[in-house]
């Protein structure tokens, strides 16, 4: 197996769970976000090769990929809020990054492709709880509009090329290892001045979360049951949360007692969808069901940034 991203949040978490069931791993990243230390142990596995290569910019990767039975694809830029500081980074490393992997993927004859794209393509839905099969609204960040594109683009080789391929839509993921979004940034803030917290709009954007090892064990079993040449799944809870509930879980854990300053509109940036919650009656159906509610993920999450203080530097 190969995977992309392979240092990061997810692609570490799933790196492990591969090599625990006895799979060999091909692991790629250009460490640009992702950190040695999250592959630790895989580096001491027999079964688990690393590759520094960067995918943008990088060489085709074709002749790694020969002989692979699958390649899941993690590695993106996932930083929504700053994208329209940089107009160019979302189409560079998520939708021609993809592209190049699609194409050595073709070339070396892989026939299984699994992707990670994100709750984000269903822009600001009209339809909530969102199912997979919603209309498309207008996008409403580059970063959903890159991961869409790449969506087209691997349903396309698909079908031209016989590829199996699984599209899994994300709500945000938390749980170890986890390194970016507001989870993060408010406990950043807090060990700074455990006095003050400042939350980008008005906190009471409707947020939807998933720990990483229910992730990990909703792509498993897709893959055991999903058969289709085109499988997209929504992967999250059912539910949502307030930010304001989350900033309480946070300091919480935490144990402080800040003054909260909130702003005044329903969002914190450009992009950031005010209401986030997926339907995932097609997950469900396939016996899988989440072990951690949100709120658990999110004081997980917590006590493993407390746990993990190098992590914040």
């Amino acid at each position: 197996m190969v995977v992309t991203g392979a240092a990061g949040f997810i692609g570490s978490n799933l790196v492990d769970s591969l090599l625990s069931q006895g799979i060999e791993v091909l692991g790629i990243d250009n460490f640009s976000t992702g950190r040695m230390e999250f592959l630790s142990e895989a580096l001491k596995h027999p079964k688990f090769t690393l590759l520094r290569e960067d995918l943008y910019f990088g060489e085709d990767l074709s002749n790694a990929f020969v002989g692979m039975d699958a390649v899941f694809h993690l590695a993106a830029n996932a930083d929504v809020r700053f994208g329209p500081d940089h107009p160019a980074r979302d189409l560079e490393q998520n939708t021609i990054a993809t592209h190049k992997v699609l194409e050595a993927v073709r070339i070396a004859g892989v026939k299984n492709f699994i992707f990670s794209s994100t709750g984000s393509v269903y822009g600001e839905a009209e339809v909530i709880p969102t199912p997979e099969n919603a209309p498309f609204p207008i996008q409403t960040s580059l970063y959903g509009a890159s991961k869409l594109a790449c969506e087209g683009l691997i349903a396309a080789y698909a079908e031209s090329f016989g590829i199996q391929v699984w599209i899994f839509r994300f709500v945000s993921i938390l749980g170890p290892r986890y390194t970016h979004g507001h989870v993060y940034d408010f406990y950043q803030q807090l060990m700074k001045d455990p006095k003050r917290l400042t939350v980008l709009g008005n906190g009471h954007q409707k947020k939807s979360y998933l720990h990483v090892t229910d992730c990990i064990r909703a792509i498993n079993v897709s893959l055991e049951k999903s058969l289709k040449p085109v499988n997209i799944i929504n992967l999250g809870v059912d539910g949502y949360c307030e930010v304001r509930d989350s900033v309480g879980w946070i300091t919480s854990e935490m144990g402080v007692n800040p003054e909260i300053s909130y702003g005044k509109e329903s969002k914190g940036w450009i992009g950031d969808n005010p209401l986030i919650h997926l339907d995932t009656k097609r997950i469900l159906n396939m016996g899988w069901k989440p072990k951690f509610t949100i709120e658990e993920g999110v004081r997980d999450t917590v006590q493993y940034l407390i746990s993990n203080p190098d992590l914040s530097k």
